[in-house]
């Protein structure tokens, strides 16, 4: 199943909600993207190395809240080690494809449709873990947005608490021919121009047109996260297949990296 006629629900820009472009909406709408979601990232070597930063800094088991999660695939693993998992995404058929896997693994999972940007349905401390990885925070469109998204993020850390969240990096497209294609028109019309947000790319996903991801530099990633107050415990660029740290860093890095995986923490006195 696929194609824009298997999208319900589309919504004028006017009625759509902070920080979510239309394409966004629709496809969080679409059962078509829920239903063939994990054939899709299956074998990708970002979701397999996110899992191991996981498991490196979520140890003791705890209440975790995964933003954009999706159909379970980080939060699912954790609570069958004993975390308490709360799921938290904008697509109705996202969760209850989660609902499903979760009741054929055995396992309860909080799921809350919600906003990301509007995360007033949760408590202040709640959380010793939270999650937004496969770049859901660049799939909000306004810096404004991904920081009112990041604020909620460390509210709802318990002091302590540990973030991990990945970004792409959009210096990365100067690399190969097609991404310059992109990346020169663009430059002009974001940082010359200042007809656009540097970073901000539309694309066809699916059969759903507009899908909107923010790609990032070093620098803006992580002045975001200090802006709310998390401390950076590790910062990793991803090598270009995503599978492992980019070797050599220190060698235009800023550059080379494909994207980051932030590992941060709420400090226990802000």
């Amino acid at each position: 199943m696929s194609g824009k006629s298997d999208v319900p629900n589309s919504l004028p820009t006017w009625q759509l909600p902070a920080g979510v472009p239309k394409g966004v909406w629709e496809y969080a709408q679409a059962p078509h993207i829920a239903e063939e979601y994990d054939g899709t990232i299956l074998g990708n070597d970002l979701t397999v190395f996110d899992q191991q930063v996981i498991a490196r800094h979520c140890r003791r088991p705890g209440v975790v809240v995964d933003l954009g999660c999706g159909t379970g695939r980080a939060l699912i693993p954790l609570v069958k080690r004993g975390f308490i998992g709360i799921g938290v995404d904008l697509s109705r058929p996202m969760l209850l494809r989660l609902r499903e896997k979760a009741k054929q693994e055995g396992c309860a999972i909080w799921e809350i449709q919600a906003n990301i940007v509007e995360l007033g349905c949760l408590k202040d401390s709640i959380a010793d873990y939270c999650l937004c990885l496969f770049s859901t925070l660049g799939m909000v469109r306004g810096r404004q947005s991904r920081r009112q998204l990041l604020g909620h993020v460390a509210r709802i850390l318990k002091p302590g608490g540990k973030f991990i969240v990945h970004v792409h990096n959009v210096w990365f497209h100067a690399l190969t021919p097609a991404g310059r294609d992109w990346l020169i028109p663009h430059f002009v019309q974001a940082r010359i121009l200042r007809r656009a947000e540097f970073g901000d790319k539309f694309f066809e996903y699916h059969g759903i047109p507009n899908v909107f991801v923010h790609a990032f530099t070093r620098r803006e990633f992580v002045r975001d996260l200090r802006s709310v107050g998390l401390m950076i415990e590790e910062l990793i660029p991803l090598a270009v297949g995503r599978r492992e740290p980019l070797p050599l860093p220190w060698f235009f890095g800023w550059i080379r990296a494909n994207g980051w995986i932030a590992v941060c923490r709420r400090p226990h006195f802000e």
